[in-house]
């Protein structure tokens, strides 16, 4: 997890509630397989243009 992703769900658990946290965990689920995804692309693009 990443140090803003932390920060951001310490401040969801601690501040007033205004999503479920399952709402919360999903998104965070969702976001870092987002992260991986373009990360993972990045990087088979970016190998296979120095391939050319």
């Amino acid at each position: 997890m990443t140090q803003g992703e932390i920060r951001r769900l310490f401040n969801r658990i601690t501040r007033p509630v205004r999503h479920s946290i399952d709402h919360i965990l999903h998104w965070s689920a969702w976001r870092r397989t987002s992260q991986h995804r373009t990360r993972t692309s990045h990087y088979r693009r970016h190998h296979n243009l120095s391939l050319q």
